[in-house]
Order: structure tokens, then sequence, then C-alpha cells
């Protein structure tokens, strides 16, 4: 029997890799979709072929064809409705920020655990395949003792209005929250906890103007994020984010590069270019190296990576994991306690910055 999904928000997110990866998987099945635009609701049951649709949540939660659901909305409508599907025994896979700060995700976290539910958070580019590679070597031991973590993110973004993005109370961080975050839960799973952080946010542009010229609330929240931290295992880490980078539109994938150096060797993933891995040893130069075929994809994934372009059709592997774990009855990864992990940082770097001062990252109890 197919796992019976229901999207909540079925805005481009969902357009762009939710709906696709469950398309793709023959154990999913995609039954009722939610969301408080009426005509953006209707367009998308329609355009993905399904029935039930609603403007409450928890009616889609409460269905009883609903095995699980995602959680596509805005940040801070997370919580309640994890909280709904945890109550009702429902997995659930939300995008990230989990929340607006880490005591929310902790309460999320502890629900579904304490729920027995399946519970996964939309880190996407775990599933990059040079990702996937970089983390093998690592592993494996072929750049030696990592020493330094790098991460770049940089976007060319339209200096108008975000929406809700944009407010405190609906976002609870900007470019921090929405991009940084992903970047600190792969330096973690790539190194370890980070156990110490410093770091600094910052706002560039009042997005007072939406998209038509019309005047609006200027933006309260950041669009360039920054921090420095210390790993556990004793390497060091940079990250960088901005949406105002001019001249990084890279065919809208923007600038992303992410570095680990160790004693024996130094590798980079590269989004726009998730298939290949920038490779040096001691001495030499970063060369290209193509990703083995083994690591383009998970081994049972039904998805085809000669198909599609490189940088968008690896996020379909986020259904593939989350079905895959529901129907194997095994933990997702990752998880919503790795949700919490990254919320903690990114609410320190927050804290960094009002007391200008270096943040100890308490460790977390499963």
């Amino acid at each position: 029997m197919a796992v019976g999904i229901g999207i909540v928000g079925v805005g481009q997110v969902s357009d762009y890799h939710h709906f696709p990866g469950i398309d793709l998987d023959p154990r999913a099945k995609l039954v009722g979709v939610c969301d408080t635009n009426p005509d953006l609701l209707a367009r998308k049951a329609s355009d993905w072929g399904v029935e039930f649709l609603t403007h409450n949540p928890i009616e889609l939660i409460q269905n009883p064809d609903v095995d699980a659901i995602i959680v596509a909305t805005p940040n801070f409508t997370h919580l309640e409705i994890c909280l709904e599907a945890a109550k009702n025994g429902k997995h659930v896979m939300c995008e990230k920020p989990l929340a607006l700060s880490a005591e929310e995700v902790r309460q999320m976290y502890h629900a579904a655990r304490d729920n027995d539910t399946i519970h996964m958070t939309a880190f996407t580019y775990r599933f990059a395949p040079s990702m996937l590679y970089m983390k093998h070597l690592l592993k494996k031991g072929d750049l030696g003792e990592p020493r330094h973590f790098r991460s770049q993110r940089f976007l060319d973004l339209p200096e108008t209005s975000w929406g809700w993005r944009q407010y405190k109370k609906l976002a609870g961080a900007g470019d921090l929250f929405d991009m940084t975050i992903h970047r600190i839960d792969f330096a973690i799973d790539l190194l370890g906890p980070i156990k110490s952080v410093s770091g600094s946010v910052a706002q560039f542009s009042k997005r007072d103007k939406r998209e038509d010229g019309e005047s609006c609330e200027p933006s309260e929240v950041d669009d360039w994020s920054a921090l420095i931290g210390e790993f556990d295992c004793g390497a060091v880490g940079v990250w960088e984010g901005t949406t105002v980078a001019k001249g990084y539109k890279l065919k809208g994938f923007g600038h992303e590069w992410a570095e680990i150096n160790g004693s024996e060797g130094s590798a980079v993933y590269r989004m726009h270019d998730p298939n290949h891995l920038l490779f040096g040893k001691p001495g030499g130069d970063l060369e290209p190296i193509v990703v083995p075929d083994e690591f383009l994809k998970p081994k049972d994934s039904p998805r085809d990576p000669k198909n599609g372009e490189p940088g968008t059709v690896f996020r379909y592997d986020l259904v593939w994991e989350f079905v895959s774990a529901i129907v194997d009855k095994r933990k997702a990864n990752p998880c919503f306690y790795d949700g919490l992990r990254a919320q903690i940082v990114a609410d320190a770097v927050l804290e960094s910055q009002q007391k200008r001062a270096w943040i100890d990252i308490p460790d977390e109890p499963l």
C-alpha cells in the first residue's frame, strides 16, 4: 500500500521538489493539499491531479488517507502544524528553519519523538552527489585530519519585498535562517558538533517596495550573515551568506562553495555543478573529478541521475528518504534533531552579535 502524503503549502518549494519527488516514487501517493491561497490551491490541485483540498491544515492532518505530511508554509506556522501532526500520529517532513527559535524546534522534536512518528528536516543539500562524495572521502581518510571548513552562499536577488520572509515575527531572521542554516547543518553532518561560535548579521536592502512598485513595511531581517566556529573535532569553520551579491546570478543557482581543507587534501562542493567535486592533494592544484555513479543518488532511489538539471534533480531524493524511513520504520536522515542542532547554532549567531561575544553551544540530549 502506498504511503498517503498531504502537502501543506503548495507554493514554489513544493512545486520545485516535493511534488516531483512524490510523483517519482511508486511507494508514495499525493492524497491531499492545503493552502490559504484559494486560486493557487485550486491550480496546483488540478496540476497535480489530487482531489482533496482544504484551507485548514488540521483537516488535512485528520484525513484518514493521509499517513504523512510535508510542511512548506511560512516559518511562524511550522510549530502548530507539526505539533498537530505528532498529536494525530502522522509522519512529518518540514521545511527549514523548523521554527522561529530553538525552543520552538525543541517542542516539535520532542512531540514527534514522544509520539513515535517519523520526522524529517528538509535540508536539501545533504543529498547533493558531490556533498555525499565529499563526506565519503572525509570519512575514508583521503583528506587526512580535517582542519578548516569554509562555506559561501552568494545570491543576486531582486531587492523588492520578500513578503512574510522579511518580518521577524513571521520569519525569525533572514539569510541566516533561510540559507546559512543549511550550511550549518551540512557542516555538522560532515565534521560533527560545533562547540562555539562568533557571528554577525546585517541588512543592506530596505525592501520597502513590492515588485509592482507599491510601498510596503521595510524589512526587519538580515540579508547578510556570517560566523566563525570551532568544532569539537578540533577543526574551525567560516560561513558567509548574502542575497545581495551583484553578479552572482549563475542561472538562478547563485554561488555555492563548501570546502574542507585537511592535512592530506582539500575538497570543494559547488551546487551549480553537483556531479563534480574539486579535489587537490599537497603541492598540487584543485582539479574537477567526476562523482562516481554510486554517489549520484541513493541506491534504491527511482530517480535517473542522467535526466534533468543536476542542480535541481538531487532535491527529489528528499521525498525518497522520507518515504523510505516510513516504509522501513526507521529514523529519517536528517531528522528534527538535526534541525534543532542547526537552529541552536543559528540562534547563537544572533546572541553573539547582540553580546559581541563568543557563544558556547551546549550539548543537546536526544
